[in-house]
């Protein structure tokens, strides 16, 4: 099935940040392909209330930190829409644990999930946009906080800190290959903080930022349509943190 846009944003099942992205993704008329690895009915979920409105989407399960897995994720998307046009990598994890009980595995856990995955899945997501005369658009998910790390979240900010040296790379590889290929980067503040979070975290975050709120979804969304309409960057890494990251 050919389609004018379509847009796969990978880690969308549950309604979080990427439910928000894929949601004014769809109002834009893209076509979308919904990535989860093991939250099967939130996808299911999502794309029944995508299609209730016209869209076309389309739930992928995948393992993307296993490269052939995410291949076929990319294999997927084609057979569904004919094109790829614009990918975001909104998959992610991360838990607190303090320095001591950090192990190698917690490290390379969230080497797999947060960098390699967001490599793979943009590596050839990418590769498949080059092929295309109008080439494509990726978007990778860094953290304003690499710059001024939490505690008890040294396992988890190195994983996030390789991102932007990630996108400034990929931005080189592929627009050297078609420069209609472009890669940036998304810097997010304390949006969408957990639920869980105590309250006085929550509270500690959001007077820690210059416009004294917490961030809503939907301006990762925004920052996401100005990274699609602006053909004249790449390789740029934009904080959208409420001036977290100079307060």
């Amino acid at each position: 099935m050919a389609t004018s846009k379509v847009a796969l944003l990978t880690g969308s099942g549950k309604r979080r940040v990427g439910r928000h992205v894929a949601e004014a993704l769809a109002a834009r008329g893209y076509a979308l392909a919904i990535h989860y690895r093991t939250s099967k009915t939130g996808a299911a979920q999502t794309v029944a209330d995508l299609q209730a409105k016209g869209v076309q989407a389309v739930a992928l399960q995948a393992d993307l930190t296993d490269e052939l897995a995410v291949v076929s994720l990319i294999q997927a998307t084609l057979h569904h829409f004919g094109r790829l046009d614009v990918l975001v990598n909104c998959a992610a994890d991360w838990q607190a644990k303090k320095l001591e009980d950090v192990t190698a595995n917690d490290v390379r856990h969230y080497f797999e999930i947060n960098t390699l995955a967001t490599f793979l899945c943009s590596q050839h997501a990418g590769l498949t946009m080059v092929k295309q005369p109008e080439g494509g658009c990726v978007i990778t998910l860094g953290d304003w906080a690499i710059e001024r790390p939490y505690l008890d979240y040294a396992a988890y900010f190195p994983s996030k800190g390789a991102i932007p040296t990630l996108t400034r790379s990929l931005a080189v590889e592929l627009g050297t290959r078609n420069p209609a290929v472009r890669v940036n980067c998304i810097l997010p503040g304390p949006v969408m903080l957990p639920g869980d979070l105590p309250e006085a975290e929550r509270q500690q975050a959001i007077q820690a930022t210059l416009v004294k709120r917490e961030g809503r979804p939907e301006n990762i969304a925004q920052a996401v349509l100005f990274l699609i309409d602006n053909d004249f960057m790449t390789g740029a890494c934009i904080p959208v943190d409420g001036g977290r990251s100079i307060s």
